[in-house]
């Protein structure tokens, strides 16, 4: 009788601490990764920040993993994660999404904004973010916020002071639609998309002569290193997209997925004051 109160203590001891590591091991319903090419920049102070109120709101529900200077892959790769299901969401610039959804390419358009403190205003406005959340819908993403990152420049080993300096030269520019394309062949330009983790080297080889990029990523990197003369083009911006999962989104469930929704409203609000500054 000793024996078998002993065995029945042992097996309820056992079932007791089996019930409380699966507890802890499930406790984590749901990975959120999150990527960006940016290091210490406003794309990854914004990903800390969601990061951040998630973990707050959602009881250890989420578990939110960060991974700056494209860790997960080059951009193309990244976006295609996104849309399969493999990443969760992403912030590419919205070049790299138009094969997705062609209306993101509206947002690249030349003289759509005065400056970044104007383009956030409009971004943000309740029915503009419900127009842009519908782009990609059918390929299974949504743009879970779009923000205007930094001006442009054009960074080259010679000055480029006119049109007529780019006659010749292989630029690199912010996407492969159209309209980064066709405006670079008008002024005799020859135009390459390349994602940025690969543009620092081709710069340095010389396989491109300049490259139209935020002047954010430029510093970090010591592009300066390879090349100095630096041309800002007016009325041009590097916009970028929050692109998310819709399927993921909608496995959370409500609770779940409103916190993220709400946690990546507030976070906006850093493109309007550290983007800003960081401009300025």
């Amino acid at each position: 009788m000793r024996s078998i109160g002993f065995t029945r203590r042992a097996i309820l001891a056992a079932a007791t601490c089996l019930g409380l590591s699966g507890a802890a091991w499930g406790q984590h319903q749901f990975v959120m990764k999150m990527t960006t090419p940016g290091v210490d920049d406003v794309a990854v102070t914004w990903l800390k920040q969601l990061k951040a109120g998630i973990d707050a709101r959602s009881g250890g529900r989420i578990k939110v993993e960060i991974y700056p200077a494209n860790q997960l892959g080059p951009l193309p790769r990244v976006v295609e994660g996104v849309a399969l299901g493999t990443i969760e969401l992403a912030l590419p610039a919205v070049g790299f999404v138009t094969g997705l959804e062609p209306r993101f390419m509206v947002l690249d358009a030349p003289g759509l904004f005065d400056d970044i403190a104007h383009a956030q205003r409009v971004l943000t406005d309740p029915a503009i973010r419900k127009r842009i959340g519908e782009f990609g819908a059918a390929k299974g993403v949504e743009a879970l916020s779009v923000y205007a990152y930094s001006p442009l420049t054009l960074l080259a080993h010679k000055p480029v002071r006119s049109p007529a300096d780019l006659k010749g030269i292989k630029v690199r520019v912010p996407g492969a639609a159209a309209l980064h394309i066709e405006p670079m062949k008008h002024f005799g330009a020859i135009p390459m998309s390349i994602p940025p983790g690969d543009v620092l080297p081709a710069l340095q080889n010389r396989t491109i002569d300049g490259v139209i990029m935020s002047p954010f990523i430029f510093l970090p990197n010591k592009f300066y290193d390879v090349a100095k003369p630096q041309t800002y083009l007016p009325g041009s911006f590097l916009m970028g997209v929050a692109l998310v999962n819709r399927k993921w989104m909608k496995s959370l469930g409500p609770e779940l997925e409103q916190i993220v929704r709400e946690e990546a409203r507030k976070a906006d609000e850093l493109f309007s004051t550290v983007g800003v500054a960081d401009t300025e």
